[in-house]
């Protein structure tokens, strides 16, 4: 197992956030994570909670900003937060643009050149990730969940739906719930997974919902004042997917909010205590 190195470790909330970095076998590179260690997880092992973030984000983002660490240590769950792409590698391009390279990994496992070499956040997300944590903290292996933000709504939603039994819980804030549809996913599928539909279509969760339905219910919550609603995100075409395969979805439209980390900080408890339901059952 990759040793890592921690970078930084401050007390929160009765617990402690630690800032880590290790070299990906998945990506090939360098990568970043943050770990919230409850209080709980002095004593004993702990359910563990992924949190993966949107396009330009970092590992610092959502632990510096999302205001969960204080409802983690109530309900005794880790946190995780990866970085949102492998970063520096020297392909052509990587920080050209904000929604391509570096920050925008969109969660999948790239087959396109240049990309294919260390764009492999699928893979990092769901087995080296998941093996690194088990290794070096006291995580509760069989009670996993996960979320996040837009972008990183896309890949909790993925994740969960293409890997039903590794996951006991699954919210989103914002999500890109048809990427396959909208002009992100466009430009980020095309460069990463070329042209075929299907290929797509394996990383886009309102195609997923059909066929692989969760044991537990799907949390949603979007902003109405989001600008990014009717364009790439479309909701709608998600809870329509859900409804058709059955599958249990609560989708709240929350007026007047937006894309940020206010909005996210606002119903950060009512997600926490989601994951912690199923987590703990």
């Amino acid at each position: 197992m990759n040793s890592i190195d921690q970078l930084n470790q401050i007390r929160c909330f009765g617990g402690t956030v630690g800032f880590y970095q290790h070299f990906s076998t998945s990506c090939r590179s360098p990568m970043r994570f943050a770990v919230y260690l409850p209080p709980q997880a002095e004593t004993e092992a702990v359910p563990v909670l992924y949190y993966l973030s949107g396009l330009t984000c970092t590992e610092e983002n959502f632990i510096t900003k999302a205001g969960a660490q204080q409802f983690a240590a109530q309900y005794g769950v880790m946190l995780v937060a990866p970085d949102t792409s492998p970063r520096d590698t020297g392909i052509p391009g990587e920080d050209a643009d904000w929604d391509l390279g570096t920050g925008a990994g969109f969660y999948v496992d790239a087959t396109m050149q240049p990309w294919a070499q260390h764009y492999q956040m699928y893979r990092y997300i769901t087995q080296e990730l998941p093996d690194l944590i088990a290794a070096h903290f006291p995580a509760k292996t069989d009670r996993q969940g996960i979320f996040g933000h837009s972008m990183g709504g896309h890949g909790a939603l993925i994740c969960a739906l293409k890997n039903p039994q590794q996951y006991r819980s699954v919210s989103a804030f914002a999500p890109i719930v048809a990427p396959s549809r909208c002009p992100w996913g466009h430009k980020a599928f095309s460069a990463y997974l070329g042209s075929d539909p299907a290929a797509w279509a394996a990383y886009d969760a309102s195609e997923l919902v059909r066929h692989s339905q969760l044991a537990h219910p799907i949390l949603i919550d979007q902003g109405t004042a989001d600008r990014f609603l009717e364009a790439q995100l479309m909701p709608q075409v998600f809870e329509a997917a859900c409804a058709a395969a059955g599958q249990a979805l609560t989708l709240r439209m929350q007026p007047g909010y937006d894309h940020s980390y206010y909005f996210i900080a606002t119903f950060m408890a009512d997600h926490l205590r989601h994951h912690a339901a199923q987590l703990w059952a």
